[in-house]
């Protein structure tokens, strides 16, 4: 251990050892995180594998797939509005939404043709039925209306 790591720790030890009246802790920490990206019951599914969405896309008659990447700012930006839609009466029993990573999925990314993030582009029966480049919230509603 180095001298700086070394003062670091004696410095924290000493700092805690002035709250002696803090109850220990009863459980270990987990080593896994303690937040979520989204909501853990959440309406938008994160595709992982091509076979997901061929399977998903086979599965439900109306699919929209938003094609997004973790640095894109405004991906981030639509990511709620998308999650609202999603939990809306309009479209929660009718339209499965789902999320694919084009840096983790780059193969099924240039099948579908995406240039840009984000891009919604919505299935009906297995079908491309329209797509939306940009994170504009009223044409991505207006999109999956037209489904219906």
């Amino acid at each position: 251990m180095s001298f700086r790591a070394a003062s670091h720790l004696a410095t924290r030890r000493a700092a805690f050892s002035a709250f002696p009246s803090l109850p220990a802790r009863t459980q270990p920490l987990s080593p896994l995180r303690q937040f979520h990206t989204t909501l853990p019951n959440m309406v938008v599914h994160n595709i992982e594998t091509k076979a997901a969405f061929d399977e998903a896309v086979k599965k439900y008659p109306i699919v929209l797939v938003d094609a997004f990447a973790t640095w894109c700012g405004p991906c981030k930006a639509i990511a709620p509005v998308l999650l609202k839609l999603s939990d809306s009466d309009k479209f929660k029993d009718t339209v499965y939404f789902v999320k694919i990573d084009v840096d983790h999925l780059p193969d099924l990314s240039q099948e579908l043709g995406i240039t840009a993030m984000p891009t919604f582009i919505a299935f009906k029966d297995g079908e491309p039925a329209g797509k939306v480049t940009g994170a504009k919230p009223q044409e991505v509603e207006n999109l999956i209306a037209a489904q219906l």
